[in-house]
């Protein structure tokens, strides 16, 4: 192969990485911003409906939340590491996992609301005196 057609696919590969990277830091942002709800809703829990169920569930979508972030900062640091010194082409199999995350994500992110609906259902028999 010529340089030039060397450097388009490295131009090619770092665009792709780039752009799993950014969506990446969406889906980081995201969660976190579920965790940080996550603080509010169990004060909520803990002064005002106080049931050992609804906790249960609050700890489990946490955790399940804190186990999906560190599997993304794992992944983040692969891309930046192959980003920084890789050489592999962005292929079919380097999308699958991108695909991949994003499908736990999204999977995740669905739970997250219907936990919400269901805490927010709970908060609907309450009312001010």
């Amino acid at each position: 192969m010529t340089g030039i057609s060397l450097h388009k696919i490295d131009t090619h590969r770092r665009l792709c990485i780039q752009k799993d990277l950014g969506e990446l830091n969406t889906w980081h942002t995201l969660l976190e911003c579920f965790n940080k709800e996550l603080d509010h809703i169990t004060i909520i829990e803990k002064q005002l409906i106080k049931t050992a169920s609804l906790l249960n569930l609050i700890q489990a979508i946490r955790r399940k939340n804190i186990l999906m972030m560190a599997d993304l900062c794992k992944y983040e640091q692969e891309l930046k590491s192959e980003y920084e010194y890789g050489k592999v082409d962005y292929d079919l199999k380097r999308l699958k996992v991108h695909e991949h995350k994003r499908t736990c994500y999204l999977k995740l992110i669905g739970e997250c609301h219907a936990f919400k609906n269901q805490f927010y259902m709970s908060l609907r028999m309450y009312r001010r005196k």
